[in-house]
This record gives C-alpha cells, structure tokens and sequence, in this order.
C-alpha cells in the first residue's frame, strides 16, 4: 500500500501539468473574432478516435500509409487518429469550417464545423451521412467513416480567467516586526 502512494502521486501530478482542453465552439470563435492568422497559432486536438476506412481494389493493394485488414473477406485500408492527436489549422474552405491536418503533409486534412446538436462544437464534416457511415476526402481520396465518430470534435488548450482576473497582483501579506 506504502509502494502505491508515490505512483498516485505522479500520476496526479502529471495529469494535473497538462493542458486543459475544451470545446472549439462557433459561440467562442465568434467571440474571439480569430482570423486564420491566430487559427494558424492554435494547438488542436481530437475529442475521440476517428477511424477512415476504404475498401482496396485488387489492382491497387500497395499501401502507404495505414494499415490492411479483412472486414467480411473485403480487403479495408485504416486509418486511425487517436484521441487527442493534436493537429494544425491548414486554411478555412468555406464560412463556418476549418481544416485541420494531424500530419506533416498539409494536403491530409479533415474538414469540421459547427454541430447545433452538439453545443455547436466543431465536429467532422462528412457527406451523404447513413445510418451507419459518412463519406470523407482526406489525402484526395474518399473514405468511410463511422457514424459513431460523427460527434469527434476538436478541443483547444484554453485557460479561461475569471472577470476581475485580467489585471492585478498577489499581496505576500505583512507581518508584525
């Protein structure tokens, strides 16, 4: 038990050091009227895994990046980013949406804009949304991505100061002589 104490404590520790992500929200990007200039400045990362699949032709099975697999005898490329890859903002293709790329290439992106049914969170965009997958280019290329990753969104280090906090000091006190 003596031994478990220590381990508890770094692992606090460590935990506590890093940043606090939250939200990307259309309300907090309006409110801080960024240009693409600051966005360029901003360290992204992912809310959740998002998994990019495509079934391979047989004439084109050599693989780049990514990984095979065999999903019901079809063969099915992947590719995966982890919760909380952090990312980079690339360029704005359109009102309301930013690209972000979570590799060196800036031509790998995802696409993400505003959810009114997650908090308006900046999610991934995908196309013709199923029940079951949406359809997205990444790399030039279109990929399936499951309908379970529809609300991954991009979270933000933010270090929010309470109102009066903006401007002040810290009184060391004064003791008697």
């Amino acid at each position: 038990m003596l031994r478990l104490l220590p381990l508890v404590f770094l692992c606090s520790f460590f935990t506590a050091c890093g940043p606090r992500l939250s939200p990307f929200t259309q309300r907090l990007y309006e409110d801080q009227g960024w240009q693409d200039e600051e966005l360029r400045r901003i360290q992204f990362y992912l809310s959740e895994d998002v998994v990019l699949q495509r079934e391979l032709r047989n004439d084109r099975t050599r693989i780049r990046k990514g990984t095979v697999s065999v999903i019901d005898g079809r063969e099915v490329e992947q590719i995966v980013f982890k919760r909380n890859t952090p990312g980079v903002f690339v360029f704005s293709p359109k009102t309301q949406r930013v690209a972000i790329s979570f590799e060196s290439d800036n031509d790998n992106f995802l696409v993400f804009g505003p959810n009114p049914k997650n908090g308006n969170r900046y999610t991934l965009l995908a196309g013709d949304w199923t029940r079951n997958y949406g359809t997205v280019t990444y790399a030039g290329r279109e990929w399936r991505v499951s309908s379970a990753d529809a609300f991954a969104s991009l979270l933000i280090p933010l270090k929010r100061l309470r109102e009066g906090d903006t401007q002040g000091r810290i009184v060391g006190g004064r003791r008697i002589d």
